[in-house]
């Protein structure tokens, strides 16, 4: 019997406030839960403005602590209500001074099993995230949730290889990747790393984008979140690149171990020629 996973996620426009966006997310989820969604992952920084578009110290107001903060109770919450896993992308604060760009990952009865702390930090035009986000320290974890084994990997990560490894050797089925990029940048990238990144680890991976134009800043969020399989196949349609949309998509986990079986390239790999990849 197939070990079949409804899994949905979330492109969201800003609407101009913590309250509404964060309530607008809680309607999405519900309305995931009608329609049968057992895990769902809303997109980078989800309760607010993405405001490293600029370099302001009122930003800071943003953060809170996790797990204790606001929105991370009510997600927890959340999730008791609907009975679905949530991953939840918001800023962190550890104590003064001391920021991280976090998602916590909630599960279906409302308890949080931990969080992931992005680990590659951009400071490039438009994305100014060194200025706010420390570096995660917490390595690659991967969650033993009601759905199976997820895993997170923030925006800018994608970029980088190793991690989508380190998830893939940590046991992930699922990989959300939430994510705040602008047509121009990257859009010619979008469609092509997360797909490769699931080929390459076999797993199933969730790209999430913000969809719009900001307050802060002129990136323009083009949205296209979807799910890939571990062939590199886009499960159903890509989402608008215009518009807000709840994506809600039906993920066969039984398809990891036919194609891990298939392309063996777990059995394959050679971790002792790679030491000077780790070198400085």
């Amino acid at each position: 019997m197939a070990n079949v996973v409804r899994a949905a996620l979330v492109q969201a426009t800003w609407t101009g406030d913590t309250e509404s966006m964060i309530a607008k997310h809680e309607e999405h989820a519900r309305e995931a839960a009608r329609q049968g969604a057992r895990v769902i992952g809303f997109q980078e920084v989800f309760n607010a403005p993405y405001f490293c578009q600029v370099q302001e110290p009122e930003h800071y107001r943003w953060a809170e602590a996790v797990p204790d903060g606001p929105t991370v109770q009510r997600m927890r919450a959340l999730a008791r209500e609907t009975g679905m896993v949530v991953i939840v992308p918001v800023f962190e604060i550890e104590q003064p001074g001391v920021y991280y760009n976090t998602a916590a990952v909630i599960d279906a009865d409302g308890s949080v099993l931990g969080t992931y702390r992005k680990h590659h930090i951009p400071q490039v035009k438009g994305f100014w995230e060194k200025y706010y986000f420390k570096p995660g320290q917490q390595g690659f974890p991967v969650f033993d949730t009601a759905v199976g084994k997820v895993g997170v990997y923030i925006c800018y990560d994608r970029h980088f290889p190793e991690g989508w490894r380190a998830l893939g050797l940590n046991g992930a089925q699922l990989v959300y990747n939430p994510s705040a990029t602008s047509r121009g940048l990257s859009s010619h990238l979008w469609q092509l790393e997360q797909p490769a990144a699931a080929v390459a680890n076999e797993y199933f991976v969730a790209a999430i984008n913000r969809v719009g134009v900001e307050e802060y800043g002129d990136n323009d969020f083009y949205g296209t979140s979807y799910f890939v399989d571990p062939r590199g196949q886009f499960v159903g349609e890509v989402a608008s690149d215009k518009a807000e949309e709840l994506v809600v998509r039906d993920l066969d986990f039984e398809l990891i171990d036919e194609v891990r079986q298939q392309w063996a390239f777990y059995r394959d790999r050679r971790p002792d020629a790679y030491e000077g990849l780790v070198r400085p």
